[in-house]
């Protein structure tokens, strides 16, 4: 009679599912094998050289967050190492033929450049001195003004009085500082900041992940003590470590007597994320910059313009789109104010028509608020004074075309004039009208004396040296910004990217191995984080697994007998 004994500890009563698959010469043999469970002693015989399967419902106590919940995990033992595993040396270090095995198609380009390139290219100070030029031409875009005729720039950067002794407008003009975010300067710097973050990536981020994905076993003590943490167990078993390690979240592998665990894995794919997301950003920007369409525009209430004739190409990627053959009709101009007189808003009916006449979409916007249709985006912006409608003498009415008159500071101020003389009169004289607003008009005599405020649409006449005046209607003008930015799509998912890979980035990455040495299990473990918090949580989990001892009771050995 042949017997078999497995003598294990009290588990505590928490109970994790788990199933050991044991798949080891330790359990072949020769004579009839039997299937047995720990509740029973004898089972129908099988068929002999045929390898024993052993189903062992654990108990463990496992705590999180001081709540107990069972983990279904699952241990894979074999004699042979897993497909995806490499083999760790005596030395702790993965040989060298592993380390070179595999390519990334997605990089394929990155394999025809030099190397010695790529190293350059990857260079961390190089990048950072990227973005701090970058940076640098940003906030030099917000000093100068955008946009502005070549006049404007050689008046305010004249030769004469060049900014800090050397900076005129010829600096302005010939590097494109006037249009920054497209100049050649700043786009081949993103060009080259972007080259840098693939480099790194190809370089250094996709090796560390291809290390960090192998399945690696230290057979060598001595290489697991040298690790971050390590400590050793004179009486356990390397299978309840594992199951220990699982119940903690760890992806555990056994090979014979050797463990490895991880997790945290997706920490170590944060950095290539970040990158992409950051790319994602730049080509959103360049996108945006070289490739959007620009425009403003002035019009009055009850007038028509077409979106393509004040739209402007921003870059040589600007490409117009069948949208710009809309017509845009201003229904109506009007604005709100405070208490004080102030406008506190303005809007605009719009009403947009395809070449058929038909009518599209109509929208009232607002400042805020404004209209997308087909990628274009029209914002509610400024205001003006058309033209006001009079009646004179009951006579009319006349449309009075308004000009805006120059003051010092934000202040809105609007004239018009009605002449009252004779066509052949040398001298010309008439009735002036000044206004700040829509909602109320000052009237003065031919001889600049203020004579009454009127309201439009109050249908009160005001006498003027015997003239009657009456102020039938205000006619607004809407000022309007137009764009198209096929970028912002892009830049918002890069910052999405790169909030979340952020944050993914903190995980660590931990890994632990272990290895049976007879009784004693040796234990060590590394973390790219989390340098304090690892340790701790490695004593919590080594004082969790359970001690091996001699059973008091040689009787309650399961035994198999032929």
């Amino acid at each position: 009679m042949e017997t078999l004994s497995l003598n294990y500890t009290k588990i505590p009563k928490q109970v994790i599912p788990g199933v050991l698959t044991i798949n080891s010469h330790l359990l072949r043999s020769t004579f009839k094998c039997w299937r047995f469970s720990f509740n029973t002693h004898l089972h129908t015989p099988c068929s002999s050289r045929r390898n024993l399967s052993l189903r062992i419902g654990c108990k463990l106590k496992i705590s999180r967050d001081g709540k107990n919940k069972p983990i279904p995990k699952k241990i894979i033992l074999s004699e042979g190492a897993p497909t995806l595993s490499e083999d760790v040396s005596g030395n702790g270090k993965i040989p060298a033929k592993s380390r070179n095995s595999g390519t990334i198609p997605m990089m394929g380009f990155f394999r025809s450049v030099p190397r010695r390139l790529l190293t350059v290219l990857s260079n961390l100070p190089l990048a950072i001195g990227e973005m701090f030029i970058i940076a640098a031409l940003m906030a030099l875009g917000t000093v100068i003004d955008q946009g502005e005729a070549p006049d404007y720039y050689v008046q305010k950067y004249p030769e004469e009085n060049p900014v800090f002794g050397i900076f005129t407008w010829r600096w302005v003009l010939s590097l494109g500082f006037d249009h920054m975010f497209s100049s050649p300067v700043f786009l081949g710097m993103l060009i080259l900041l972007a080259a840098s973050l693939m480099a790194c990536t190809y370089t250094t981020q996709i090796p560390l992940v291809k290390v960090a994905r192998r399945w690696s076993f230290m057979h060598s003590a001595e290489a697991i003590l040298k690790q971050e943490f390590a400590d050793t167990l004179p009486r356990a078993s390397v299978h309840d470590l594992g199951v220990i390690l699982m119940g903690a979240g760890y992806e555990v592998f056994l090979k014979g007597p050797s463990l490895y665990a991880f997790k945290g894995l997706a920490g170590r794919f944060a950095p290539i994320g970040v990158h992409l997301a950051m790319l994602l950003i730049m080509s959103g920007g360049t996108l945006s910059a070289a490739g959007s369409f620009r425009g403003s525009v002035t019009v009055p209430q009850g007038l028509n313009f077409i979106l393509g004739d004040v739209m402007n190409p921003t870059g040589f990627l600007s490409t117009p789109a069948q949208t710009f053959n809309t017509e845009v009709h201003v229904n109506r101009f009007y604005m709100d104010y405070y208490e004080s007189g102030e406008v506190s808003q303005f809007y605009t009916d719009l009403s947009l028509f395809d070449l058929d006449g038909k009518e599209v979409l109509r929208k009232t916007i607002s400042v805020n608020d404004p209209l997308r249709y087909g990628g274009i985006t029209m914002y509610q912006t400024d205001w003006g004074f058309s033209a006001l409608q009079v009646l004179k003498d009951g006579e009319g009415p006349f449309n009075l075309a308004v000009a805006p008159l120059k003051l010092n500071g934000d202040k809105k101020l609007f004239g018009t004039f009605l002449p009252v003389g004779g066509a052949d009169s040398p001298n010309v004289q008439g009735i002036s009208m000044i206004a700040r607003d829509l909602q109320s008009i000052f009237l003065y005599d031919q001889e600049g004396k203020f004579v009454g405020v009127r309201r439009p649409g109050s249908k009160l006449p005001i006498d003027i040296n015997g003239i009657k005046i009456e102020i039938v209607d205000a006619i607004g003008s809407s000022g309007l910004n137009l764009k198209t930015d096929p970028g912002v799509p892009i830049v918002y998912a890069g910052f999405g990217a790169l909030m979340l890979t952020t944050c993914i980035s903190f995980l660590s990455h931990s890994q632990i191995w272990a290895l049976q040495d007879g009784t004693m299990v040796v234990i060590g473990g590394k973390t790219n984080r989390a340098k304090v918090e690892f340790p701790e949580e490695m004593n919590r989990l080594l004082d969790m697994v359970p001690e091996i001892v001699e059973s008091s009771l040689p009787k309650q050995s399961e035994s198999i007998t032929p």
